[in-house]
């Protein structure tokens, strides 16, 4: 990790993820941690990261209540169904603790709807989103209760076929407004060329989408997600007018208001770059009453599908340094946390920079204090996407996740939310139990060598 200071100013513009440093057992204490040193130090202390555990996750169980009560607080008296985005952090006992400050889930997978019923999700507080739903997939849902958004005019037929004419499911239509571009491309799904919804700016398709409502009496729900992180907010906010827009025409055009929901979508980004939450929720929440008046008049019951601003602050990513190097005048620690816990920066380092994958490198150019072997790191902001979803790479094994609360008198308490993964697991999972399976197939005939 290179100390320069100017490169480290540089990367703080940029808004790049933060690291800081360090524990030292039995000499330094905690330096750049903040308040969450001393959650570090009882970690160690607990043995919960250290030798035998080089590298764990983090979840600050009370300020996941906080996001949430904030959340909910700057609605206010809206109707409105708070979901939690499941894939940003698909442990089951983070989702039970969102589920039990009443928040309903968003999932987008057959796996994902299983994690939120076993952590207790009532089916009338799930919406499953998936752009890819299979008739066995739909039948559930709709056998369920779950509410479905469907994702194509396709699949609408399809949900047609199967929906039992006595089903609980809400049913709604994804569409996209084409509305643009934040500044990450991939981050961005109401694009012109975006897979997801139904193109709204296409040619014939708002008809298309006006004539599937007129058809339909029991589809009563209009679903629009312009994106997340790097949208600001006025793309947001004029996507969901756009959107609003739209359900006004339906509603306007079949003389009944057919529509009496709108899946807002989630998205408000989080800033990286310090321990300030902007933009707030009564940030978003004000930009969506200057752009679209109409939104809270109570006429539509709202829902919204945040994830990453509700998990990223409050968690954090702690590893041990195994050593510390010089390569071309730059200093750098090795530690255990990498592309195997950063799995999203690996596809897309410009945009997600806490770890680089060039060369694996969780950070350059931050300014440290001095790293020694078996001291510790700790890599900010990675609530959301990071431990709770590893990548297999090189076969290193998961690592543990652990919830924790810090109450008024300083104790900190610790609990598992998933143990590390032990290296006889990591060998079963890569299919040890077929290991000569490959063997027992028949050999090829071996060609008689041609006579000359």
């Amino acid at each position: 990790m290179d100390a320069n200071a100017e490169e480290n100013r540089e990367s703080r513009k940029r808004g790049e993820g933060r690291v800081s440093s360090r524990y030292a057992p039995g000499r330094h204490g905690t330096a750049g941690l903040g308040p969450r040193g001393r959650v570090v130090r009882e970690a160690v202390r607990s043995g919960l990261v250290g030798p035998a555990h080089l590298v764990a996750g983090f979840v600050d169980t009370d300020g996941v209540r906080a996001s949430v009560r904030d959340l909910r607080e700057t609605f206010g008296h809206a109707p409105v169904l708070h979901t939690f985005a499941a894939k940003a952090a698909s442990l089951v006992p983070v989702l039970r603790l969102l589920a039990d400050c009443g928040m309903g889930c968003e999932v987008a997978s057959p796996g994902e709807l299983r994690l939120a019923l076993a952590a207790g999700f009532a089916p009338s507080m799930i919406v499953l989103d998936s752009p890819a739903k299979t008739r066995e997939e739909i039948h559930q849902a709709l056998a369920l209760g779950v509410a479905l958004n469907a994702d194509n005019l396709d699949e609408l037929r399809r949900i047609h076929a199967l929906r039992p004419a006595d089903s609980a499911s809400v049913v709604g239509l994804r569409v996209n407004p084409q509305v643009g571009t934040g500044s990450i491309g991939a981050m961005s799904t109401a694009t012109a060329t975006s897979k997801f919804g139904v193109a709204l700016r296409d040619h014939g398709a708002r008809e298309s989408v006006v004539r599937a409502f007129a058809e339909r009496p029991w589809l009563t729900r209009l679903h629009a997600h312009v994106g997340s992180q790097g949208c600001p907010l006025d793309l947001i906010a004029g996507g969901i007018k756009e959107t609003y827009e739209l359900a006004e025409e339906i509603n306007r055009t079949l003389g009944v208001q057919q529509i009496t929901s709108l899946d807002i979508g989630g998205g408000l980004p989080v800033n990286f770059a310090d321990d300030t939450v902007r933009p707030t929720y009564a940030d978003y929440v004000g930009a969506l009453r200057t752009a679209v008046p109409g939104l809270f008049d109570g006429r539509y019951a709202l829902v919204t599908e945040f994830g990453r601003s509700l998990l990223a602050k409050n968690g954090f990513i702690a590893a041990r340094v195994e050593y510390v190097k010089d390569a071309g005048g730059r200093r750098i620690a090795i530690t255990h946390a990498g592309a195997q816990i950063a799995t999203r920066t690996v596809f897309m380092p410009d945009a997600w920079p806490l770890c680089c994958f060039a060369g694996d490198v969780v950070a350059h150019a931050r300014e440290l204090p001095e790293l020694r072997p078996d001291d510790l790191v700790v890599l900010h902001d990675t609530g959301a996407y990071y431990f709770s979803t590893p990548w297999a790479y090189n076969s290193l094994p998961r690592p543990a996740v652990h919830g924790f609360i810090v109450t008024d008198d300083g104790t900190v308490h610790f609990a598992t939310v998933r143990g590390a993964q032990s290296l006889d697991e990591v060998v079963a999972e890569s299919g040890l139990a077929h290991r000569d399976a490959l063997l027992g197939l028949p050999a090829p005939a071996v060609p008689a060598r041609a006579l000359h």
